[in-house]
């Protein structure tokens, strides 16, 4: 099983970051739809036990819930995404709904990055929404969320498409939990052993 992005879609969306390219063994890990009570601790107390940083790409409705976890998360060192408030579908919305859904979300999580749920956006949502944020994709996508896989198999996805500045996606949701702890402490400990590094973004990484 491999359902990784096809390069070929990578130029349709110029100004996009896929992957970061630089110097040196690194690997971004990425996290989507959060912070979850239960679920979101577990994540931060495995990448301290590795030393390991990484990006939450949480939605401005579990912020709202659930504020003294997202600040946890930036008080542990990690950096912080706005994937919307209410997790729209870019396709199914327009442009303006689309943008103000975002727009609620950045009061809440003040963060130069922005990351659309499913990974759709219409061009004209994407031209609206570059002026504010840097819009970062990613190169690995896990799929922890499907109850079909096993974190076997998640994590055999995720060794056999990771290479340095890949962004991988992870979901620290209850859908996710059954393979997500699993995968990233393969994933942390297979890379760790090799070499790799595991910093958050950074404004100056990407476009």
């Amino acid at each position: 099983m491999n359902r990784q992005i096809p390069a070929f879609i990578h130029s349709l969306f110029p100004g996009i970051t896929w992957r970061i390219p630089g110097p040196g063994k690194k690997i971004y890990l990425t996290f989507d739809d959060g912070p979850t009570p239960g679920i979101t601790e577990e994540v931060l107390s495995l990448l301290e036990e590795f030393n390991a940083s990484a990006t939450f790409f949480c939605t401005g409705k579990q912020v709202q819930k659930h504020p003294d976890l997202f600040l946890k998360i930036r008080e542990k060192g990690h950096a912080v995404g706005n994937h919307s408030f209410s997790h729209p579908d870019g396709f199914r919305s327009s442009p303006k709904k689309y943008v103000a859904d975002v727009l609620k979300a950045a009061e809440l999580i003040q963060s130069p990055f922005f990351r659309p749920p499913y990974g759709r956006m219409r061009p004209g949502q994407f031209k609206m929404l570059r002026r504010e944020f840097s819009v970062i994709m990613w190169s690995v996508m896990a799929y922890d969320f499907n109850p079909e896989n096993t974190p076997e198999d998640c994590f055999r996805l995720v060794r056999q498409n990771c290479k340095p500045g890949s962004i991988i996606v992870f979901h620290d949701t209850k859908q996710a939990s059954g393979n997500l702890f699993d995968t990233l402490r393969l994933t942390l400990a297979h890379f760790t052993a090799r070499g790799y590094a595991f910093p958050a973004l950074l404004p100056g990484l990407v476009s």
